[in-house]
């Protein structure tokens, strides 16, 4: 994936956002995100260390409520965008520019997943027409092409929707570690509830 942010931007970027609420690291992630319609989530590694570098700086203070740790812009931080509104207007563009650059990303890699989808099934399609010739006498359709080439998709479909899920969920739990504990009986809820998705999933196809 492209770079999103050009060097120093990110930090300015994380100075604005503090200006506009205190927040902490997970809050930082999450306004990323969101700005960036999903399409870029920073990791943890990303953020802390200039979080760190803005409070060596004297830019932001952090303080403790509870387990998290929170992070507020200081006099000088509020002095220092206003001195540099420019370079923040031109941040903005960056990210503008980026979002639209990171959608063509995934518009990209969309396409190209339907376009292994279609070859899939063409070359799905031809091994059923070898297995299952039509009778030269009977000029009823023959549904089994039909019912192969459905369960291909869905099983392609159901593939996405898995790694997708993955993606999604290994992101969400390492960012919740970055700020606070991932209790241990998280492991055995997640086992226990994608064993009741599998045996839903399976009592759906009539296993």
């Amino acid at each position: 994936m492209t770079p999103v942010f050009a060097h120093g931007s990110l930090r300015l970027y994380l100075l604005s956002l503090l200006a506009e609420q205190p927040r902490h690291g997970y809050e930082l992630i999450q306004a990323l995100s969101d700005r960036f319609g999903g399409t870029y989530i920073p990791s943890a590694g990303t953020i802390y260390p200039r979080l760190a570098k803005l409070e060596e700086e004297g830019l932001v203070t952090k303080s403790t409520d509870g387990r998290k740790t929170v992070y507020e812009i200081t006099a000088a931080g509020r002095e220092e965008l206003l001195a540099r509104e420019g370079d923040l207007d031109a941040i903005e563009t960056e990210v503008t520019d980026s979002v639209r650059r990171l959608a063509d990303e995934v518009r990209f890699s969309v396409t190209a997943a339907m376009k292994s989808l279609r070859a899939d099934l063409a070359s799905a399609k031809r091994q059923a027409g070898k297995e299952n010739p039509a009778p030269p006498s009977s000029g009823a359709p023959d549904s089994s092409s039909s019912i192969r080439l459905e369960s291909n998709r869905a099983l392609h479909e159901a593939d996405l929707v898995l790694n997708e899920f993955r993606q999604q969920l290994r992101a969400d739990l390492r960012n919740r570690a970055a700020v606070a504990r991932v209790p241990a009986a998280t492991v055995p809820e997640l086992r226990r509830q994608l064993a009741e998705v599998r045996a839903g999933i399976l009592a759906s196809l009539g296993h």
